[in-house]
């Protein structure tokens, strides 16, 4: 098992990972510290127990969008409200198993993009 350092608030911290996982554990640390900064521009330093509470609210409320996102494309892809019937495609479509993993990757995608935007105006 292998560790890396994480910095978040300024504080290091040693974390555990699978090996070959060291890549995206720092990159998830740099995404936790990002939002604990955006914060600390916001609130001050209220305390990094309390930043980092904030900064895990503010990630929960991404994945729930996301994971929204995804059951509503799912769902759209399953059939035409009631009422409407479905055109047929003009060309073979994907089984859906793939065209739901195709929204939900050009979904995470834009939300990925107006993180990274927001990211840059800070």
């Amino acid at each position: 098992m292998a560790q890396i350092e994480v910095t978040v608030n300024n504080r290091s911290y040693m974390v555990a990972c699978d090996d070959g996982q060291e890549a995206h554990v720092a990159r998830l640390g740099r995404y936790v510290d990002q939002k604990v900064q955006s914060l600390v521009k916001t609130v001050g330093q209220v305390g990094d127990a309390r930043l980092l509470l904030m900064a895990s609210l503010i990630v929960a409320d991404e994945l729930v969008d996301t994971n929204e996102a995804l059951a509503n494309a799912k769902s759209e892809l399953a059939g035409a409200p009631e009422g409407r019937e479905r055109a047929e495609p003009l060309a073979p479509q994907p089984p859906a198993d793939e065209a739901v993993l195709a929204r939900a990757l050009d979904s995470l995608a834009q939300r990925i993009e107006a993180i990274a935007a927001e990211l840059e105006q800070d």
